[in-house]
């Protein structure tokens, strides 16, 4: 999939009956299960994630496959019951330091079986979808048990009070977005009402998403310690769910938008204490590396492998297909990242020993004779290997040059399986 940025089956099989017979069995196979392919992810960054400050961004994303009334291929309903498709939670994990993906920790992929009767404020929350925010990071902290430290990273959608008191322990923090004005001790009552501190301005820019074109935005900032009380509805638990929880509250709020923008205002609650000004802008970078899972879903889909456009007759399949299909994003998103050498990741978590050994004897084809025209990164590095791939997908090399990006990349894997497949025949 990496290779050929598709997972069609007739293309990785490189339309060979044989091979597109064997990915299909592969599929089918009921030993082959979607619970250890999830669980498959997380080999790579429990290695990667030692020593680091690991963000762990969380989020969900719809994959909607294309079906009619007789074909619905056994999928549930997504979105508002139009379309029906699979749904994919995924936890990436970050290095908090460089940005550099260290790998997928743990998630689910699952397809909707039917509507449920029972009203959703009725039903314990082991019963509901939402228990997804909670199980996810709860399995990854056995993946990132080597981390330095953990901040779970997640948008408005799971503000919600389980969390907060169920998640954090020692090294594994909080980071989220309020989704509601929460009723707080302090202050008039409310997150907006409470006591804050001035923290200064910044001038950031704000990348473009749907229904919002990039811009420039000024930003000002309060940060303060805030008392969460227990909501209402959940009075019920009691000593399951403790009445009060002590958070910080970061506020970032835009002057002086456009007129026909939204104006910023995030309320990031977090576990981590902020004591001053430099740890409150510190946490508004780390939620606004949130944006890379929200890319890892458009490399999946749109601007990528393609997924929704699968064929394969069966959700069961299909299911399989997106876990899969998940994993080899996330090493596309790596190699992009790697060609500015910043992530520190080693070229064997993409390319096997052989295929390494292929590098190095075509490194010297690929390098020019001036300073500026050798591979700057150390050797077996993934920028390293990365280097290589690009020229030969066609990017010149020079530093000044326009970054090499996925469509190079995909043209230069390509060229190198070919190249790597007779390589390997060359003692036959």
């Amino acid at each position: 999939m990496v290779a050929r940025e598709s997972i069609c089956l007739r293309r990785l099989a490189g339309g060979r009956r044989g091979g597109i017979v064997g990915f299909s069995r592969f599929l089918a196979n009921p030993r082959v299960t979607v619970e250890a392919l999830v669980e498959g992810w997380g080999a790579e960054i429990a290695e990667a994630c030692a020593g680091r400050h690991v963000l762990a961004i969380q989020d969900t994303s719809e994959i909607n496959f294309a079906t009619t009334k007789e074909r619905d291929r056994g999928l549930g309903e997504i979105g508002k019951g139009v379309g029906r498709g699979v749904l994919l939670h995924a936890m990436l994990g970050l290095d908090a330091e460089t940005g550099g993906i260290l790998g997928l920790a743990s998630g689910k992929v699952w397809t909707r079986n039917g509507r449920v009767s029972t009203p959703h404020k009725k039903r314990p929350l082991s019963e509901k979808e939402t228990e997804r925010w909670l199980t996810t990071p709860q399995a990854a902290k056995a993946v990132l048990h080597r981390a330095a430290l953990v901040t779970e990273i997640s948008d408005r959608e799971i503000d919600i009070y389980e969390k907060w008191a169920h998640l954090p322990q020692p090294g594994f923090h909080i980071l989220t977005r309020a989704n509601v004005d929460r009723s707080v001790k302090e202050g008039g009552g409310n997150l907006s009402t409470a006591p804050l501190q001035p923290a200064g301005a910044a001038v950031i820019e704000l990348r473009a998403r749907p229904g919002r074109p990039a811009r420039t935005a000024q930003l000002v900032a309060r940060f303060g310690r805030v008392t969460l009380k227990r909501p209402s509805h959940l009075a019920n638990q009691g000593a399951a769910l403790a009445k009060t929880i002590e958070v910080s509250l970061v506020e970032v709020s835009e002057v002086d938008a456009p007129a026909d923008a939204e104006p910023i205002l995030w309320r990031l609650l977090t576990t981590h204490a902020v004591e001053d000004a430099a740890m409150a802008w510190r946490v508004v970078g780390w939620y606004r590396q949130r944006w890379t899972i929200e890319q890892f879903f458009r490399t999946l889909k749109q601007q990528g492998l393609q997924l929704e456009d699968s064929q394969l007759e069966s959700a069961e399949r299909l299911i399989k297909l997106t876990a899969i299909a998940a994993r080899a994003a996330c090493t596309i998103m790596q190699l992009v990242q790697a060609r500015d050498g910043q992530s520190a990741q080693q070229a064997e978590i993409v390319f096997s020993p052989a295929e390494i050994k292929t590098l190095h004897a075509l490194l010297p084809e690929v390098e020019g004779k001036t300073v500026l025209q050798k591979n700057p990164h150390p050797p077996n590095s993934l920028a390293w290997a990365g280097w290589i791939i690009a020229k030969l997908g066609g990017w010149d090399g020079y530093p000044k040059s326009k970054p090499h990006g996925p469509i190079t990349f995909r043209h230069g894997l390509e060229y190198f399986r070919s190249i790597a497949y007779g390589w390997r025949l060359r003692d036959v």
